[in-house]
């Protein structure tokens, strides 16, 4: 497989159960994502997308197959690696957005920096100004409860952004919304993905396609079509990066 995708799963697979209970979530996938596509993996609910999507980012294990991340095997790493991995590396978008109440939005999208070590100051500065970014400069000191679902996730997907994350990973981020949010989102993706932001978004949505470079289509855990679009990232927009430290 080529040495320049950021992201990269070869016979990558998710068994559950056993005889005729086994269930192929994830059915031998090979994947390449150059740094700086928008890649859109679509199909219908139970198809596995989700499953691949937490495999890719370490949310889970494959039962066998590999993952690497900007040159580093993820699916072999220590637990504790691989939440050092997710909290410095991998952003992450979730269709119930998954905000703690108790915190403002300003609080909701610092709290990641501050995990990953860096110093409240630095922290509350970067998460303003990615408030600002995606529009919600005036809710900073709202509560999650204040805020309309196209709010909530756009202060999700401005945390997923707060460590400069080399990959962000959203699994049915429009899911929840109405149309008029759900183009919020979209729009705030395109911006993402003309910045030269690496994307993996997991859908039902078909308008996900309109800001996508590339489209996989999933059927029974397996790749059923893989189609590029005119003008698709091809790993020019950003470098895979450098991670620091050890992962292991």
């Amino acid at each position: 497989m080529s040495g320049s995708a950021l992201l990269r799963a070869r016979g990558v697979t998710r068994w559950y159960g056993r005889g005729s209970a086994l269930v192929r979530a994830v059915d031998e996938v090979d994947l390449e994502v150059p740094a700086g596509q928008t890649l859109a993996v679509m199909g219908p609910s139970g198809c596995g997308k989700s499953t691949l999507l937490h495999l890719l980012g370490g949310l889970q294990r494959p039962t066998d197959g590999e993952i690497w991340l900007a040159g580093h095997r993820i699916d072999t790493m220590s637990e504790r690696a691989l939440a050092r991995l997710r909290r410095q590396h991998i952003g992450f978008v979730f269709q119930s957005f998954h905000l703690m109440d108790e915190l403002t939005a300003v609080e909701n999208v610092e709290l990641a920096a501050l995990l990953a070590g860096q110093s409240p100051r630095r922290a509350r500065r970067r998460a303003l100004d990615l408030l600002d970014r995606v529009g919600l400069a005036d809710r900073a000191r709202h509560l999650p409860s204040a805020l309309s679902g196209g709010q909530r996730q756009r202060v999700a997907i401005a945390r997923a952004l707060s460590n400069e994350p080399l990959i962000v990973l959203a699994d049915e981020p429009t899911g929840n919304l109405d149309s008029a949010a759900t183009l919020e989102v979209l729009r705030l993706f395109e911006d993402l993905r003309t910045a030269g932001q690496t994307l993996v978004v997991v859908t039902h949505d078909a308008r996900i396609a309109a800001i996508a470079d590339r489209m996989i289509s999933m059927r029974d855990g397996a790749f059923a079509d893989d189609s590029r679009f005119a003008g698709a990232g091809n790993g020019s927009a950003a470098g895979t990066g450098t991670i620091y430290g050890g992962w292991r």
